[in-house]
């Protein structure tokens, strides 16, 4: 199995999965391909569709730092926020859209969705969710599984940190990332297995390609995974970010964690093993309260606060992300430990009139920011 895993280390890379909404009504609109007919070619990065036309996914360069990447980014956000102006349409980043209906939603005319509607039908249909992906670049093929097998155990502190779906289908779900739950219906999907290293990795998707229920190694869609063919370990777990700054924070803080699991490749060292279904069970616990409730102190059976974990984690981070150029941006984490999660911001806004209408709009006010 060929690999691009020869370096530079430790460049970044991050894609929002964005919601293109009806300015007037905050409906979702399946207007994507208006929307790429119109896209520059003067701003670094790629505008692409994603499964539904009313999903759209802005995709920075590989970046040297946290902070070309945030330049991106926001030249991105704010490119396709001026198109879809022009258009009489919104731009909107949560991780679910607090009202719509997946009955409503177009597929993208593109021959991989397509097939993917044919292979996992009402799985596929009623998806529609938002993320975003940080990919950090590598120089080693079997460094790349030790760093991958290694941050399942930061998987449930991320979504904490990142949960940003409190509503579906216009109402509460109580919880804070229902993002995840949909998702978990796709096959290929959760807390990936652990690899011995890169020929055991190769092997075994090699046998699931021979075997016809998978075309290649993109059809495993887990929380964090390898990807051979640009040289990045990618981390997908999060939802998508209302405000820029906490995307950049949590790509800073995934970066840092790479880069330590990296070094302890380097080093020589064994990971510790975890349970997997502690590992699943503290991701459900993630999903379920956000920051506010508590997780289990692995190894050990103690139960902790989630935000105290949280912190503890962003801390031991700190370094790293200091030593990569990256501490600015990783302050976008430390504003969601002290003001609370997205999640926790779309409550206070519904609380105040039960107006599903008015989160969306400041979801979309606060997108542009």
């Amino acid at each position: 199995m060929e690999h691009r895993f020869t370096g530079p280390k430790y460049t970044i890379g991050i894609e929002e999965e964005l919601m293109i909404l009806d300015a007037e009504t905050l409906d979702l609109a399946n207007m994507i391909e208006a929307m790429l007919e119109s896209s520059s070619d003067e701003v670094a990065g790629e505008v692409k569709p994603e499964l539904m036309e009313s999903v759209l996914e802005i995709a920075t360069e590989p970046c040297r730092d946290t902070s070309e990447a945030a330049a991106q980014l926001r030249q991105q956000r704010a490119a396709v926020r001026a198109t879809a102006e022009e258009k009489g349409l919104a731009i909107g980043s949560a991780g679910t859209h607090p009202f719509a209906l997946w009955e409503d939603q177009r597929i993208v005319a593109r021959p991989r969705y397509r097939d993917l509607i044919s292979a996992l039908r009402f799985v596929a249909r009623q998806e529609i969710i938002f993320g975003i992906h940080v990919h950090v670049g590598l120089d080693d093929p079997d460094k790349a599984i030790h760093v991958a097998n290694g941050m399942r155990v930061h998987v449930p502190a991320l979504l904490a940190l990142s949960a940003n779906s409190p509503f579906w289908r216009g109402d509460t779900t109580g919880l804070a990332s229902t993002r995840t739950p949909i998702f978990r219906q796709f096959p290929r999907v959760g807390i990936a297995p652990t690899y011995k290293g890169w020929e055991d990795y190769a092997r075994r998707i090699e046998f699931m390609t021979q075997c016809g229920v998978i075309q290649d190694y993109t059809y495993l869609w887990y929380d964090v995974r390898p990807h051979p063919n640009l040289g990045t370990v990618e981390v997908r777990v999060m939802d998508a970010q209302t405000r820029v700054e906490h995307t950049v924070g949590l790509a800073a803080l995934a970066q840092a964690l790479v880069r330590e699991l990296a070094e302890h490749f380097e080093s020589g060292q064994e990971l510790s093993r975890y349970p997997f279904e502690m590992l699943d069970e503290n991701k459900w616990l993630a999903a379920r309260h956000g920051l506010e409730g508590e997780l289990v102190d692995l190894p050990s059976t103690e139960r902790i606060a989630t935000k105290q974990l949280a912190r503890r984690l962003v801390d031991r981070a700190r370094e790293h992300a200091q030593d990569l150029g990256s501490a600015t941006e990783l302050e976008g984490v430390d504003d969601l430990l002290e003001r609370g999660n997205g999640a926790a911001r779309q409550v206070v806004v519904y609380e105040a009139n039960h107006d599903l209408r008015e989160v969306t709009a400041e979801i979309v006010a606060a997108t542009g920011e």
